[in-house]
């Protein structure tokens, strides 16, 4: 008498750990660009079917927020250690741009960012999420600017901004990194000369 048991476990294990794949659709969505990406895409990269995407993530624009937001905690552009009140505006402000042109240039053949491309997206709810962090992310520069420059806090967040938004643009178009940071440091001397030579004083 057999006393070999040959049954099945009941159920089947977990095929795949969400915050893999997220990391996975952030690269996807990097390399491509969010309307680029299909959900079709994503599964296949997953190894997962459609049903089992849409009950981990509910849908592609949920799990891009998703992706947003492990993007802001591991590949985001420090701005805080950047922007810091002991250096110079102008400096800080240049620094900024040149992080920015490192980063974007960054992986294969250049991807920009992910947030700034993420802003051009046709899927609504996927520009709403993306533009939320980018107005933050102009809201702290401004704010930086504004402690010790506040007539120029408005004009020189637009022309950084505006930098950063076409350093994204030119990376994903293959510049390289050397063509980026030229620009960025160009930008820097603008950003100086519109502050009159910042010192570093602080407006109290």
């Amino acid at each position: 008498m057999s006393t070999t048991n040959n049954s099945k476990p009941r159920g089947r294990p977990r095929r795949f750990d969400p915050q893999d794949g997220i990391a996975k659709a952030q690269a996807l969505f990097h390399e491509r660009g969010y309307d680029a990406v299909s959900v079709t895409d994503v599964t296949k990269a997953l190894g997962i079917n459609p049903p089992s995407f849409y009950a981990a993530f509910g849908s592609k624009a949920d799990l891009y927020a998703q992706v947003l937001d492990r993007w802001s905690q591991t590949g985001a552009i420090p701005m805080t250690e950047i922007l810091r009140e002991d250096r110079p505006v102008a400096e800080a402000l240049v620094s900024l741009l040149e992080d920015a042109a490192r980063r974007y240039a960054s992986g294969c053949d250049g991807q920009g960012c992910l947030v700034i491309e993420g802003t051009r997206s046709n899927d609504a709810d996927a520009r709403d999420v993306a533009c939320a962090l980018n107005t933050a992310a102009e809201k702290l520069i401004r704010d930086y600017i504004a402690r010790r420059h506040p007539e120029q806090a408005g004009p020189l967040t637009d022309f950084v901004s505006t930098t950063m938004t076409g350093l994204s643009a030119k990376a994903r178009n293959g510049y390289s990194l050397d063509q980026l940071l030229g620009t960025a440091r160009l930008a820097g001397t603008a950003i100086d000369l519109a502050l009159g030579g910042d010192t570093g004083a602080r407006v109290e």
